[in-house]
């Protein structure tokens, strides 16, 4: 209905504006409102000529039944009435395959795609024309959209290795990111505090591994412990369900598999893969703990802990079998391998890795770490894959094909950038949503502050590198750690808006960035996270630092 349209609207129909006038997030390249409405009736039909975009066609109905109560039939053909999606075809591979067009007259409305994923953004661009009330006859205003994503990789990672989320909610997360133009999902999966694959060589793994005790009460070190078991993993079924679900929506999933750090949950499964096995598991100092300490368990508390994989024929054994059950769930380009955290406290009073360095030429546990790394990346490599590492995986000597995911500030990718490595730019200062959004938060957090005009204020590009290096900067990616983030609800109270704001600095040109213009355009954002039953923070107006 016109009158359930924003204002701004009807005064932006009047004449040609830019594309800040349309509640668009992220902002398209170009943008042109015209006169008029495209009003969808009973009588309107979606036209896929080729049968090729059912994933979109699929998706655009399965979100007009969920958030206005119909759906549209499909033909390969119409005259009038019509919205059509379509992909072009090529002698040769166009050069961005994300791009897309989309024209809207009050006769039809086309959407047209570079590739299939350049349709399917079409798409997300024309759901944020609709209105934001349920409605059986929407409005969608008269545009001319041309568009095309900054950044080849956008990305967004969820920790369910401290909390565990189900498949179902992994698959509305997926939907999430999705409808912001987010192209990849990192799927953080093992950790200190839980293994969440099904891997069926080391059945320990889910049967031990999945499984906590307890966890710490309140910010670390915490107030006690809540004595309750914490289980969940995903069988491999389950993952190839989400990879799929995921690649419907464009999205490719990487698994991260943690090494050679925060790997307690899978040494207290196979104690072998730690250099001193007999050794029981050691709570995190001025934690509670529950349960057993007899024994190697998985940890109850957050942070940094001193039992790693040892760098023995077995361990690489076991991580090699573990990868090849990973590949052949996941048919991403990459693999996260971790590299961050690890402590070398074991392996300096180690007498084999002490021999290991010796043997090796090796000149401290630093390269130690590199040879680790090395290795599994050789490994992957031969499998036709890729490694990505956190910014740790530069000490010591940096795997020769590998990416680097720079967290800890801009340092990290800046220095791989300059030595010509890929690298994807996650800096914990701009984009680690589980820092609070505003410096009295009424929930517990793992501390920072990380306002929404902060995060908007991320520019991926560091100042520091020159035109050929910046090349090297694939593109960027938000992070969600879940120490503190027990439920669903939290997840997303944690992410919105914070994501939508980064959805525009992956996407948008860095010339239509603007926060006066994203302050006007959040509020409609606002309503329909409210329209999807999605929690959010409704902060604006938070100071910087």
């Amino acid at each position: 209905m016109r009158k359930l349209l924003p204002s701004f609207f009807i005064l932006a129909s009047l004449s040609a504006y830019s594309q800040h006038s349309l509640p668009i997030i992220p902002a398209p390249v170009k943008a042109q409102v015209r006169t008029g409405y495209f009003t969808i009736s009973p009588q309107t039909v979606i036209v896929d000529r080729n049968g090729g975009e059912k994933a979109t066609v699929e998706f655009f109905n399965a979100y007009l039944e969920k958030y206005y109560g119909f759906t549209l039939p499909v033909q390969k053909k119409a005259d009038k009435n019509y919205i059509s999606f379509s992909t072009k075809t090529f002698v040769k591979a166009p050069g961005n395959r994300e791009r897309y067009t989309l024209t809207v007259t009050p006769a039809n409305i086309h959407i047209t795609g570079d590739g299939h994923a350049g349709t399917f953004y079409g798409l997300q661009t024309l759901l944020q024309l609709l209105p934001v009330q349920k409605t059986t006859s929407p409005d969608i205003p008269a545009v001319a959209i041309d568009d095309y994503p900054r950044f080849a990789y956008r990305g967004a990672m969820l920790d369910v290795s401290r909390h565990f989320f189900d498949a179902a909610y992994v698959k509305k997360f997926i939907d999430l990111l999705a409808l912001h133009k987010i192209n990849t999902f990192h799927w953080h999966l093992t950790d200190d505090q839980g293994w969440r694959i099904e891997i069926k060589k080391y059945p320990g793994l889910t049967e031990v591994g999945s499984c906590r005790n307890g966890s710490i009460t309140g910010r670390y070190p915490g107030t006690g412990n809540d004595g309750q078991e914490h289980c969940g993993y995903y069988t491999q079924e389950q993952v190839k369900e989400i990879v799929q679900y995921a690649s419907d929506r464009f999205i490719t999933v990487i698994p991260e598999i943690e090494l050679p750090g925060h790997s307690s949950a899978a040494i207290a499964a196979y104690p072998q893969l730690s250099c001193f096995p007999d050794e029981p598991t050691r709570p995190a100092p001025g934690t509670a703990w529950h349960g057993d300490t007899t024994r190697k368990n998985v940890q109850q508390a957050w942070g940094v802990f001193e039992d790693v994989y040892c760098p023995s024929e077995y361990t690489f054994n076991f991580l090699q079998d573990v990868l090849d059950e990973v590949i052949t769930l996941f048919p991403s380009k990459y693999i996260h391998i971790g590299g961050d955290e690890c402590p070398k406290d074991a392996w300096k009073r180690s007498a084999f890795c002490q021999k290991l360095i010796k043997e090796n030429n090796l000149k401290d546990e630093h390269e130690l770490q590199s040879y680790f790394i090395q290795r599994i990346e050789k490994y992957l490599n031969g499998k036709g894959r890729a490694i990505i590492g956190w910014d740790e995986i530069l000490e010591g000597g940096l795997a020769a094909n590998a990416t680097v995911m720079s967290w800890r500030g801009e340092k990290g990718g800046i220095e791989a950038a300059k030595q010509k490595h890929d690298v994807i730019m996650a800096p914990n200062s701009y984009v680690y949503l589980d820092y609070s959004q505003r410096k009295n938060d009424d929930s517990v957090t793992i501390g920072g502050y990380l306002p929404l005009q902060k995060v908007y204020s991320f520019n991926p590009i560091p100042k520091e590198l020159s035109a050929d290096e910046q090349h090297y900067i694939l593109g960027a990616q938000a992070n969600l750690w879940s120490e503190y983030i027990l439920y669903p609800s939290k997840v997303e109270y944690m992410i919105f808006p914070r994501l939508t704001a980064l959805s525009e600095v992956f996407w948008s040109p860095l010339k239509h960035k603007n926060w006066e213009s994203f302050k006007k355009r959040i509020p409609v954002q606002f309503k329909r996270y409210e329209l999807w039953g999605v929690h959010y923070y409704p902060g604006l107006n938070e100071p910087m630092k």
